[in-house]
């Protein structure tokens, strides 16, 4: 029989709160952290991937254990990213509904900071914080350490360069006594590096389900295109999955861009998300995401931290990445809260042989997804062309007089002859289309 939160020794009034939110049964790596942190006795090391529920592993027994009676900052929860911050303030302020005395603060870059120093004035009991911001409110002297229990480092596979030159200031303010828990999807040699440089020599490691990535409700398949073809048969897979909710992934933040900008001409549904974007317009994207305005999210890997909505999908690697560890993040973004998930990796052919490497890596088995074919992607362009054209927006600053003389071309048409000659007339100036694409590709070899 599976354990519940209450065998796990949670408070009442925790449970409360998880109860409302149908947080019913622990998972796995809920089950293993949560004793082990209300005992604290020791450093943690938590290895899980992402959507498994680490925020309520660390952030539950946290929770409990914040001492009301003092006005001190008691935890520090570091992350990667504003976003990703903003996720676990709002999942902590979730869990501590009827712990009203319980006071909670984010502080993370990319939005002012003399509010947030304002907000520390205040008794706060846990700071959830982005490192660049943190050591800021540190040199500011607007927040004092000298009393904090619980360093969290969360995701930290994705915050290791930040952390390697921030973490010995931020450390230099705690008590020597603190504890540090690392929360992370894998374990690259860097991190492995920083539990040795940061963590008490008898820390304990606990690891859920690592070994069963492929096994988690996540489809893992790849696709093989040439490079001429690969935007019309990704248009070709997004126009298959309308109205599903999904993610691209993209190495940089000008591929994101040219993707978006591909998707924004055929009319998808679509958003870019990546680093240099103002703080603003990233909130804005992602709450068009969150509430359903937008289906589709082409984002870069950091930028895409933080984003949990359970209704994804599908992720697609629009390229592969770099690192086994970026793909357990990118496809984990998928198959959340136990519904099924596709995650789509398009390859060119001399990039296939990697799979392999991926599958022994990570533990998972991708299967190849069949390509369409070129007559049913030329369908699928004729139809975005019209789809184009349905919602292209009228002109109203064209001349009066030129619209008359128009109209009168078209007078004596039907409808379906009307479209019957625009559908003619498209057919025909991309009849030689794909030559012209086959020369190009000649050319720039």
């Amino acid at each position: 029989m599976s354990k519940q939160f209450t065998d796990l020794g949670i408070s009442e009034a925790i449970l409360k709160a998880l109860a409302e939110l149908k947080i019913v049964v622990p998972t796995e790596i809920q089950q293993k952290t949560i004793p082990l942190l209300l005992e604290n006795k020791t450093d943690l090391v938590g290895l899980a991937k992402t959507g498994t529920g680490k925020t309520a592993a660390f952030g539950l027994p946290l929770l409990q254990l914040i001492d009301t009676k003092s006005e001190a900052v008691q935890t520090v929860i570091l992350v990667p990213t504003r976003e990703l911050g903003q996720q676990i303030f709002r999942n902590l302020e979730d869990f501590a509904k009827y712990l009203p005395e319980v006071s909670i603060a984010a502080t993370c870059g990319g939005i002012p900071i003399k509010p947030q120093i304002e907000r520390l004035t205040s008794p706060t009991h846990i700071v959830v914080a982005t490192p660049g911001r943190l050591i800021d409110l540190i040199q500011r002297k607007a927040i004092n350490l000298k009393e904090t229990k619980f360093l969290v480092l969360d995701e930290a596979d994705e915050m290791v360069s930040i952390l390697k030159e921030s973490l010995d200031e931020i450390v230099a303010e705690l008590p020597k006594e603190h504890k540090t828990l690392l929360f992370s999807a894998t374990m690259p040699g860097t991190i492995k590096q920083l539990i040795q440089n940061y963590l008490h020599k008898n820390v304990v490691q606990v690891s859920a389900s690592m070994e069963i990535v492929g096994n988690q409700g996540i489809d893992h398949e790849y696709i093989v295109v040439d490079p001429i073809e690969k935007l019309d048969v990704l248009m070709h897979f997004l126009n298959s999955r309308e109205g599903e909710r999904g993610i691209i992934f993209c190495k940089t933040k000008a591929a994101v861009n040219k993707l978006a900008k591909n998707l924004a001409i055929n009319r998808f549904s679509s958003g870019a998300l990546h680093g240099s974007l103002s703080q603003g317009i990233r909130d804005r994207i992602m709450e068009q995401f969150r509430e359903g305005h937008i289906n589709i999210l082409v984002a870069t890997d950091l930028a895409a931290r933080g984003i949990d909505v359970k209704e994804i999908s599908y992720v697609v690697n629009y390229h592969l990445p770099d690192a086994y560890e970026a793909y357990v993040h990118r496809s984990g973004r998928t198959a959340r809260a136990g519904a099924k998930g596709l995650s789509l990796t398009v390859l060119q052919p001399e990039e296939v042989g990697e799979i392999a490497d991926f599958e022994k890596e990570l533990g998972i088995k991708f299967t190849e997804f069949k390509k369409p074919s070129t007559l049913s992607i030329e369908e699928n362009n004729t139809l975005l062309w019209a789809k184009q054209i349905f919602k292209t927006k009228p002109n109203h600053e064209v001349d009066a007089e030129l619209k008359t003389k128009i109209k009168t071309v078209f007078h004596h048409l039907t409808k379906d002859e009307l479209i019957e000659k625009l559908l003619a007339n498209y057919l025909l100036q991309n009849k030689n289309e794909p030559t012209e694409k086959q020369e190009k590709r000649q050319k720039k070899k």
